[in-house]
């Protein structure tokens, strides 16, 4: 899950564009903004940096076997049409 602290800046940098008469609602802002922004990104089909990595070699083991049976499967079918 993504780092708590990113919500925050998050919400700190959006509260910042508030025009200065709103000052006082900052706190409210904030909260709501991280929140908001929280579950929008919850709501998301995410996965984390580790999940992706391990994936991703799986993926690579098994075009490799992949790979290689195809090479074996050609190598028979040219040994059975001789």
């Amino acid at each position: 899950m993504i780092d708590g602290r990113v919500f925050d800046d998050i919400a700190q940098s959006l509260s910042k564009l508030l025009p200065p008469g709103a000052a006082n609602l900052k706190e409210d802002f904030e909260r709501n903004a991280k929140s908001a922004v929280q579950g929008g990104l919850e709501r998301l089909d995410l996965v984390t940096r580790e999940e992706f990595d391990v994936q991703m070699k799986v993926l690579e083991r098994t075009r490799e076997k992949l790979t290689a049976l195809e090479a074996r499967l050609a190598e028979l079918e040219a040994d059975h049409q001789s």
